[in-house]
């Protein structure tokens, strides 16, 4: 595993992830009956057993999981002494929305710590709900540490931290103690990690294979009772609306389908775990977010996820003059 790339070494041509450079065509947008644009991108279905079932594009290739790996590192958290209720370790695999309900639990994760806001070092930023954020601007607010989608994760970072006597103002080192454990866990259930990066909010991110990706959503759903992983899971199935919010699409996929377990990333990835073990990861190569749910929701539908599950998933209109005149579609 590589550290952390410093600006003045660009990455070669040569070492593009094949999760980019062999993406297939997977969505056409479509504007008034005809295809404007189209989405390339890699996809990755995974068995109960971890051996690849079906995929499309550079399946085999690396990809920054984004946030979409915030499940793996809570399980991380949990196997390191991190004890929370089952709504709030949902919130600590969450891009929440930034709802008071958001917040809240952020607070409690934090006071049950005997931590405060002031110790959260992810990126400020206005809530990720259109309501929340214009309420926040309209009352003179200013972008906050606890408002920003990523305080759930770093808040049980934090908690982590102090239920083992780690000193807090590193937490987001990757020489860390805790981010050592959590990359340990990582490569356990997603395989090798070969570089490490700086994330939107400040923490580590992993580069992990796509298929790896898939793998560990499957694991994470189909875990022993009791472990680590199926804490984790069964609270994000429990809590969808902890884990994004209202009008989310990993919301309303997991409150339509039991056992379910999904979360997004940016830079347009998607993962999810069924409950009978099998597990999908999707990367769409240009990173822009509207095909990526639309892509997962077509594979969902292959593998027999009920389509009242799918509709908000893969909702994804194309406007013209404030009307909708398209959509984008899947394309396989």
């Amino acid at each position: 595993m590589t550290g952390i790339p410093r600006d003045d070494q660009p990455t070669s041509p040569s070492e593009v992830s094949p999760a980019l450079t062999e993406a297939a065509v997977v969505a056409h947008v479509l504007r008034s009956g005809t295809v404007e644009s189209v989405h390339r991108g890699s996809v990755v279905v995974t068995g109960p057993d971890g051996e690849v079932e079906w995929s499309l594009g550079g399946a085999d290739g690396y990809v920054f999981p984004r946030s979409s790996l915030k499940p793996v590192q809570a399980v991380a958290m949990v196997e390191n002494g991190l004890s929370l209720s089952p709504e709030l370790l949902a919130l600590v695999c969450a891009s929440h929305s930034g709802e008071e309900r958001h917040l809240a639990g952020v607070r409690r994760i934090l006071a049950g710590a005997g931590l405060g806001e002031s110790d959260l070092q992810n990126t400020p930023d206005y809530p990720y709900d259109e309501t929340a954020r214009h309420a926040v601007i309209r009352a003179g607010g200013s972008r906050m540490s606890i408002t920003q989608n990523c305080s759930g994760k770093h808040s049980g970072m934090l908690a982590t931290c102090q239920a083992n006597g780690w000193p807090t103002d590193s937490y987001r080192e990757p020489s860390h103690a805790l981010q050592r454990a959590i990359t340990a866990v990582v490569e356990r259930m997603c395989g090798p990690v070969d570089a490490l990066a700086v994330d939107g909010c400040g923490a580590p991110v992993h580069h992990v294979s796509l298929t790896g990706l898939a793998r560990a959503f499957g694991a994470l759903a189909l875990a022993p009772a009791g472990s680590a992983r199926a804490r984790v899971a069964e609270a994000m199935a429990s809590y969808p609306e902890m884990v994004g919010g209202k009008g989310r699409g990993v919301t309303a996929v997991m409150s339509a389908s039991p056992g379910l377990v999904a979360k997004d990333g940016a830079e347009s990835v998607y993962a999810v775990g069924l409950p009978d073990g099998r597990g999908v990861a999707v990367k769409i190569a240009d990173g822009y977010p509207r095909a990526a749910p639309v892509v997962c929701a077509q594979v969902l539908r292959r593998l027999g996820v009920d389509e009242s599950a799918l509709s908000e998933l893969e909702a994804a209109p194309i406007l013209g003059h404030g009307t909708v005149v398209g959509a984008v579609v899947a394309a396989f």
